[in-house]
């Protein structure tokens, strides 16, 4: 039997079957984040944009397109719930968030019916407020593909792609992109709105998958691609027994190069893609898209076009059941909170300055000190930081779940990712338990705790990658 063959059934066994057993720690630093000296970023396609419009790097989404102050843009594609829609619909040149406060539920996440009074009703804001749009002048003419919308009061507004666009009111300063995110899908949590990109440079033949860690290269069909240690820059030694492994990814004859796409001559007439100066290859076994399992092999490695920095230095990677999972200094894993209430505007409630009430429902039947045994708060030491800018400290009132003011009496400090503060579960004994995750309603798919999952291609966990399947 083939080493390829033995890794695959050895992996099997570690992950599948053994699931009381959690395995050792993997450094938080190596395997699934590039250093804060990588010069590895994605690359985008220049394309016609509106005056005061600009793309922008970040860390985790790759390039977007923000507002002449920087600020991130973003679409809200309508989308089915179990008895109705929320969001934009593309191309009807009309944009649904506006000035109105809703005060009751819809019913369109379903089996709760509609007309129950939504929380902290005097301090709801308008779905404007909270995602301001990106206004067009009265006399704006379409550019590529930026169109006009109206909205209910008149006034124009940019559209890309036929989506109205808007900024988020959660974003404070250039590079901020934490009014919603590519990198996770999370099953039936609402209608979420997504950051708005330019096309990346990517060849035909391939594409990139957003991932919890980062832009992942995949082929056409969705499966993972992989570089080998053997080959040398320029130049594949990936040949004989190899190639039973390991497909080329093939290029056209044309020779075309896309950036920092080339091409590599494997014999008169055939060549194959490479990134950075590596030749890339499909697993000729693979079960799964955009799967890591390849990367297990001895010299081979997946394929990102750029990652994210490093979480905490504290932090540890856990094998778990169906993966590994992002976990704290003492192996506990680490789960996000994840909340979209019911009212038309869909507005989530994921994060310390919405209301807490769904969390405290969930964790602790409305009971703040439950929810602490539940699912505690990641401790924060003070001055703590991270080199990923995805990963904060703030003050917590546990008792409310709200930001505490300065000096507040029995505040917390606690780790954030994307200023949603992050939690173990008390339910979990041993390093690589993962028993909270999907804890909260729908199995978690709307209101509940995800775990941190790293890298999870053994199981459909929606935390752990996205999809490609949205309408750009």
């Amino acid at each position: 039997m083939r080493l390829r063959k033995m890794i695959r059934g050895l992996l099997g066994a570690t992950l599948l079957v053994s699931v009381a057993v959690a395995q050792v720690a993997v450094a938080a630093q190596g395997g699934f984040w590039q250093s804060k000296d990588s010069k590895d970023k994605d690359t985008y396609v220049k394309v016609p944009m509106p005056p005061g419009v600009q793309v922008i790097l970040t860390e985790l989404e790759g390039p977007v397109f923000a507002n002449a102050e920087g600020k991130t843009l973003y679409t809200w594609g309508l989308r089915g719930l179990r008895s109705g829609q929320a969001g934009d619909r593309r191309n009807s040149g009309e944009a649904t968030c506006d000035g109105t406060i809703y005060q009751e539920t819809t019913g369109f996440m379903s089996p709760y019916p509609g007309g129950f009074l939504l929380p902290e009703l005097d301090k709801r804001r308008s779905c404007e407020q909270l995602w301001p749009p990106l206004l067009a002048p009265a006399d704006a003419k379409p550019l590529g593909k930026w169109t006009i919308a109206k909205r209910t009061n008149g006034e124009s507004q940019w559209a890309y792609n036929g989506y109205p666009v808007y900024t988020s009111d959660r974003d404070h300063k250039p590079g901020d992109v934490l009014g919603g995110t590519d990198a996770v899908r999370g099953g039936e949590q609402g209608v979420l709105r997504y950051p708005l990109n330019p096309p990346l440079e990517v060849p035909p033949e391939l594409a990139v998958q957003p991932t919890r860690t980062g832009h992942m290269v995949v082929d056409h069909k969705g499966y993972s691609v992989f570089s080998s240690d053997a080959d040398e820059p320029g130049k594949s030694n990936c040949t004989g027994q190899c190639l039973d492994d390991w497909a080329p990814v093939l290029a056209p004859p044309t020779k075309q190069v896309w950036g920092e796409w080339s091409v590599i001559e494997r014999s008169p007439g055939v060549q194959q893609w490479a990134l950075r100066g590596k030749a890339l290859y499909t697993d000729r076994h693979a079960e799964r898209i955009h799967a890591y399992v390849g990367d297990d092999v001895p010299g081979w490695h997946n394929v990102f076009m750029q990652r994210a920095l490093p979480p905490p230095a504290e932090f540890t990677v856990q094998d778990s059941r169906i993966g590994q999972v992002l976990a704290d200094a003492n192996g506990k894993t680490i789960y996000l909170y994840q909340c979209t209430d019911d009212a038309k505007d869909q507005q989530s409630c994921d994060y310390p300055d919405a209301p807490q009430v769904y969390r405290l429902a969930i964790c602790g039947k409305f009971d703040p000190k439950i929810c602490q045994e539940t699912f505690p708060y990641v401790p924060a030491k003070a001055g703590a930081k991270a080199d990923s800018s995805l990963w904060t400290t703030m003050m917590i009132d546990p008792n409310t779940g709200h930001r505490a003011e300065a000096g507040q009496s029995g505040a917390i400090l606690v780790w954030a990712y994307r200023e949603r503060p992050v939690f173990t579960y008390g339910g979990d004994k041993k390093p690589g338990d993962a028993d909270g995750d999907n804890f909260g309603e729908f199995n978690g798919a709307r209101n509940g705790f995800r775990a941190f999952w790293v890298r999870d291609d053994f199981h459909d966990n929606s935390m752990g990658s996205s999809d490609l399947e949205r309408d750009r």
